[in-house]
């Protein structure tokens, strides 16, 4: 991995920076799985205000990772171990920029579980971060999703 790769908590001067990461990867990568109401449920979920709500009152939790800085993945999780978000730019795929942002999750509340419901893109990246599908494909509120899992080993 690069050494220039900045990791670490978000701060909130670098939120809309990061929600900009988020809504430009899952458009390119994901939306087309969706609904026009999964993607209006997506696109509410990540309203900036409603995130900044979510910060305050420690419902939710992020870590960035930036290169010069300019954001270039992101995750969001829960201290119960589930990812909300987790969205890396696409020039910076399989540089291991996702798994040290789950590695930084799984430090900050030392889980011994970790839930996600993935798209369906995103499973076979899960997968070799070591989750295993939990269930089948589903759709909620036009969201499809598989869920899955993992536990420490």
């Amino acid at each position: 991995m690069n050494e220039e790769y900045l990791f670490g908590k978000l701060e909130i001067e670098q939120l809309d920076k990061a929600l900009v990461l988020i809504r430009d990867v899952f458009y390119e990568y994901i939306a087309d799985e969706f609904s026009d109401e999964g993607v209006e449920e997506f696109m509410q979920f990540i309203e900036p205000s409603a995130i900044k709500d979510m910060l305050t009152q420690g419902k939710i939790h992020f870590w960035t990772c930036e290169d010069n800085g300019k954001v270039i993945g992101v995750l969001a999780g829960e201290n119960s171990g589930y990812i909300n978000l987790l969205f890396v730019n696409r020039q910076y795929h399989r540089k291991g920029v996702a798994r040290r942002l789950l590695d930084m999750m799984i430090e900050q509340f030392n889980l011994s579980e970790i839930t996600v419901k993935s798209s369906r893109y995103a499973v076979e990246i899960y997968r070799k971060l070591g989750f295993t599908e939990t269930g089948g494909e589903q759709i909620v509120n036009g969201i499809r999703f598989i869920p899955m899992k993992r536990t420490r080993q």
